[in-house]
């Protein structure tokens, strides 16, 4: 009976820990998903406009150091010279004032204690901006040549030949060839075959680093020599052009072009915008995406400007004089994301002759999204444009979204799923590429 009694005890001993211990868990387990929302509630840049009274309403129980003595919030002093930083409690809406283009930094701890995050706080010039939604095709050269695939073929002999195979990767790009530059998939093809099997030095970028390798090209059935890769030099594509600034400088499709068959970003050696015609649209549907078509001419006369940077926010360049100077809308001043509310808002994109603005629905903000390019979820309202695409379609990035008579951002993806839905890019992180 005692022994009975000893395990029954022991059991009950065991069932008590166990519990504690879930019981530590389930509340560590909280406290660490209350953290990491209260991280993700605070963006990692904020951006405030020189001599613009910018309200932060942030909402969360902590309190920040902001380092930087030209700075105002309501209800706080004036920093002096000294004092050089200012608290402020984000509790509460405030309102941050920069004189001058800047950068701060802004320390902000939980409940004033426990550290969450480092801010960058960017001063940026009070600028506005066309918002353009003109269609545009797009020619891009890159730099050197990619390589897109690494494979194998046969020799006279029947033998199989892989000479690029561990030497070369597909993402890789090729920029010299025995110290002379190359331009062109033609032009490299050219040279192999002429120095006939000789072994050559190829000046490669991958990623970051630039390196140089050795590969010996091989015949193949046909008598011609090659090093057994898959390359490309160029893109095409339609996409929309989302603002052009006073300079004639323009941003569109918020996001880089990426190589279709290695989805890495393209490095741009020149790149063209030529004036295209909507002649046709695939609607979308859930599960698939749909596409506008255009007609484009790639000729001197059809030439919209000059392409000089391809990033991740999009592609960047200077349009020529004839469009800045029939540019359909007015020039607007930009919304930061803190600016941003959930609600109606529109688009302009043109899905045939000439463009148009559509009603849309932003229903979601995330100020610190890891993905540059989904920081906005939107929802097409329109009942012409739903009727007309089924939603967003491929061909509408870098569409304009307009909110509050404010340029906020430019629509990025579709989601796949529900085709009325996508996302979009704050205007700010086109801005600062």
């Amino acid at each position: 009976m005692d022994y009975l009694e000893e395990a029954g005890q022991w059991k009950v001993t065991v069932y008590r820990k166990i519990l504690y211990v879930l019981l530590f868990g389930g509340i560590l387990a909280t406290l660490l998903s209350f953290y990491l929302y209260m991280w993700k509630c605070v963006p990692s840049t904020i951006m405030v406009k020189a001599g613009v009274d910018q309200e932060l309403n942030i909402n969360i129980p902590a309190s920040g150091l902001l380092y930087r003595d030209a700075v105002e919030a309501s209800g706080q002093a004036r920093n002096s010279l000294e004092d050089k930083s200012i608290s402020i409690d984000f509790s509460n809406p405030i309102t941050v004032k920069a004189n001058q283009i800047d950068t701060y930094r802004l320390q902000v701890k939980l409940f004033g204690i426990i550290p969450l995050k480092d801010v960058n706080v960017e001063v940026i010039q009070d600028i506005r901006l066309r918002p353009a939604g003109i269609p545009i095709g797009i020619y891009v050269k890159t730099q050197g040549v990619l390589v897109i695939g690494i494979g194998e073929f046969e020799g006279e002999d029947g033998q199989l030949f892989h000479p690029a195979k561990y030497i070369l990767k597909a993402g890789d790009y090729i920029l010299e060839m025995n110290d002379q530059e190359i331009t062109g998939k033609r032009q490299l093809m050219d040279k192999i075959s002429h120095l006939e099997g000789q072994e050559v030095v190829l000046k490669v970028r991958r990623g970051d680093a630039v390196f140089e390798v050795m590969v010996k090209p091989e015949m193949n059935q046909n008598g011609e020599y090659k090093m057994g890769i898959w390359i490309r030099d160029n893109a095409q594509g339609v996409g929309t052009m989302t603002y052009i600034d006073e300079s004639g400088r323009f941003g569109a499709l918020g996001h880089g072009i990426n190589d279709v068959d290695t989805s890495t970003l393209m490095m741009l050696g020149s790149g063209t915008l030529y004036h295209t015609e909507i002649i046709g649209i695939t609607r979308g549907s859930n599960g698939s995406p749909g596409e506008l078509t255009g007609f484009i001419e790639y000729d001197d006369r059809n030439v919209m400007g000059s392409i000089s940077e391809n990033t991740p926010r999009g592609i960047f360049g200077y349009c020529a004089p004839e469009i800045l100077a029939n540019a359909e809308y007015d020039y607007l001043p930009i919304g930061l994301k803190q600016e941003i509310e959930k609600g109606p808002a529109q688009i302009i994109c043109s899905i045939g002759e000439g463009t148009e603005v559509y009603d849309v629905e932003i229903t979601d903000i995330n100020l610190d999204n890891d993905n540059v390019n989904r920081g906005i979820v939107l929802e097409i309202t329109d009942e012409e444009l739903l009727s007309a695409t089924g939603g967003i379609v491929q061909g509408m990035s870098g569409s304009p979204i307009i909110q509050d008579g404010k340029i906020v951002g430019a629509v990025t993806h579709v989601l796949v799923q529900d085709s009325a839905k996508g996302y979009g890019i704050f205007i700010e992180n086109m801005l600062e590429h």
